[in-house]
């Protein structure tokens, strides 16, 4: 579990410290907080007001209204709370040099481990990209194989079709001039035979 960015009470002091500088409202305290943690950690407006309304319950802090925002100051009392515990006070401050270094060192693994995901996923989709782009090509090979065959298949029959047709109009031209001859029968048995041999032993 992570510990704590202040110790119990600390946050109340490091407000203090921070007001000390310049009157600022909730606003700008939140962000002067996010700038010194350098964005590793930035309070929430739950966690600063209930602080603020007690440091000014305390007459620690005042507030004013500067149009529709509420300005925070340090009062005399605030500034002499802040010199009887400057020990304390410089104690928090090397602990937030130490929380700021923690932080930033779980920001970074956080995302060393992100990059390592993404760089995983991201070659995990080019894997997939790739076995897709092959199957789609091993697809394309056999439909267009498909294609050409199927082609070439009614073109024979086309040619044979063809050539059916051609003979039966020379036989019936030959039986019509006289008897056709069963030797020219036996060689047209013979030939067809031969050229079926011939497709076949391809």
């Amino acid at each position: 579990m992570t510990p704590p960015v202040f110790a119990h009470g600390h946050l109340r002091l490091y407000l203090l410290s921070i007001l000390a500088t310049q009157p600022m409202h909730g606003y700008e305290l939140i962000q002067a907080l996010g700038d010194r943690f350098g964005g590793t950690y930035v309070p929430s407006a739950g966690t600063i007001y209930p602080r603020l309304a007690k440091l000014e319950d305390e007459g620690l802090v005042t507030k004013s209204s500067d149009g529709r925002k509420t300005v925070y100051a340090i009062t005399d009392a605030g500034r002499a709370e802040l010199e009887a515990r400057q020990g304390e006070l410089d104690g928090i401050e090397s602990d937030v040099t130490d929380s700021v270094r923690r932080l930033a060192d779980e920001v970074r693994a956080s995302v060393n481990g992100a990059m390592k995901t993404l760089r995983a996923d991201l070659a995990a989709a080019a894997r997939e990209a790739r076995d897709d782009a092959r199957d789609f090509g091993r697809t394309v090979r056999v439909d267009t194989q498909r294609s050409t065959t199927s082609t070439q298949l009614h073109e024979a029959e086309m040619v044979l079709n063809e050539f059916r047709h051609q003979v039966r109009v020379d036989l019936r031209r030959l039986a019509a001039d006289g008897e056709i001859p069963a030797e020219m029968v036996a060689r047209l048995k013979e030939r067809l035979d031969g050229v079926r041999a011939d497709l076949l032993a391809g």
